[in-house]
């Protein structure tokens, strides 16, 4: 994997990007109590965003669980800083798919 910019970088643009999701439902009336835990963190927002530039990359094939896996062990390489939050993403990942 390539890096496509700093860490802090990512961070900014995707705190701006859920500012933006904040304020937008805020507009619409919605109450945060029912929606800021649905939203993603900084961290998480970081590393789904690399994700689907890798699914992009990759002609936008939908990963197998072994190719998602790679993926996000990748962005975890690249990013060590990140790899805190790959680990619990596959590890919720796994355990919504035993629940499911």
């Amino acid at each position: 994997m390539r890096r496509r910019a700093s860490l802090e970088v990512l961070r900014a643009e995707a705190s701006d990007e859920l500012t933006t999701v904040v304020f937008e439902r805020l507009r619409s009336g919605e109450d945060p109590w029912d929606f800021m835990q649905e939203l993603p963190t900084v961290d998480e927002l970081v590393v789904l965003t690399l994700r689907a530039e890798l699914i992009r990359a990759d002609n936008e094939r939908r990963p197998s669980v072994e190719v998602d896996y790679r993926m996000l062990r990748q962005i975890a390489l690249a990013y060590p800083a990140l790899s805190s939050t790959v680990w619990t993403l596959l590890d919720t990942e796994r355990t919504r798919g035993r629940t499911a």
